[in-house]
């Protein structure tokens, strides 16, 4: 089953940019709890210079993944940077001393988010950025957009997006302006809300059929993490017995195969893994695969 090879960000607006459809998530390079270096300098700059040189052009980052480590890994392995090379950011969160996760999305704090993350990656403008939706947050939606898309028109952003999304905030922003892409939890065991480490993850399903209505690209984040070996369903390890692959890169291939418009960026901290990840792309199921995993 043939799939494609590319995906366009802002395919609608005046500054498309098309990539190959695999990405790279650079959460897992920080240390334990998404907090300071990695344990493995060397290896984590290894795997982001392995990304480029194996065609990888999407890198997934945030200025609170470590507090500023995976931009400032980004910089230092990459920079300057190949001219294809797309760097996705995110804004409306950060971390507190004691490492909890906390809503930062008032006006001024995206604002100086967008300022630290063209300082720690180096950029004059950043290509897309996210803004992180934190349930419950006392911020309104429509507010913390409106100063993502004011800070597009200054030129400090090129394309907006979402992450954490709902359906009903989903259809909002689509009334407000363009919405690049969409960066939810979403994979093949993974389709319903859930709560993990007291963050709620909304709308996986819902969300995605609406980015496939409006023709919306969905980058999904998690999307193995329901993929080991202990985890995985009895399908997925049928499938990945048949092809003498992983359980992680039959989630990879499905992700790839369910929508042309699915931009897979699974993240590790292992250039081995790594390179196990990026093999999906090269795995071509058959429409009974397909069918026989849906």
């Amino acid at each position: 089953m043939e799939i494609s090879k590319t995906i366009t960000i802002g395919a609608k607006t005046n500054h498309p940019l098309t990539i190959k459809r695999f990405g790279y998530g650079t959460m897992r390079l920080t240390g334990n709890f998404v907090w300071g270096e990695p344990k493995n300098r060397p290896e984590a700059i290894k795997i982001l210079q392995t990304a480029i040189s194996k065609g990888i052009y999407f890198l997934d980052t945030a200025d609170f993944y470590g507090q500023d480590v995976t931009n400032i890994l980004i910089a230092e392995a990459l920079h300057p940077y190949h001219e294809e090379l797309l760097i996705c950011t995110k804004v409306g969160a950060c971390r507190g001393a004691d490492k909890s996760w906390r809503t930062f999305d008032k006006p001024e704090n995206l604002r100086a988010s967008i300022e630290n993350n063209l300082r720690t990656l180096k950029l004059e403008r950043l290509p897309l950025v996210h803004l992180r939706v934190m349930p419950h947050s006392a911020t309104p939606f429509e507010e913390a957009l409106q100063a993502m898309f004011e800070m597009q028109k200054e030129g400090k952003i090129l394309h907006v997006g979402l992450s954490n999304v709902s359906e009903e905030e989903l259809r909002t922003a689509l009334t407000m302006g363009n919405i690049a892409s969409v960066e939810n939890a979403f994979g093949y065991g993974q389709r319903t809300s859930f709560v993990s480490q007291n963050q709620e993850y909304r709308g996986l399903q819902e969300v995605m059929d609406l980015c496939m209505e409006y023709e919306i690209p969905m980058i999904p984040f998690w999307s193995l993490q329901n993929a080991s070996a202990a985890a995985s369903t009895d399908k997925i390890s049928v499938i990945a017995e048949k092809y003498q692959a992983t359980p992680a890169q039959i989630n990879l291939a499905w992700l790839l195969h369910l929508n042309d418009l699915i931009l897979p960026i699974p993240g590790t901290s292992k250039l081995k893994h790594f390179e196990e990840n990026i093999q999906a792309f090269d795995i071509s199921l058959s429409q009974e695969d397909i069918d026989f995993l849906a």
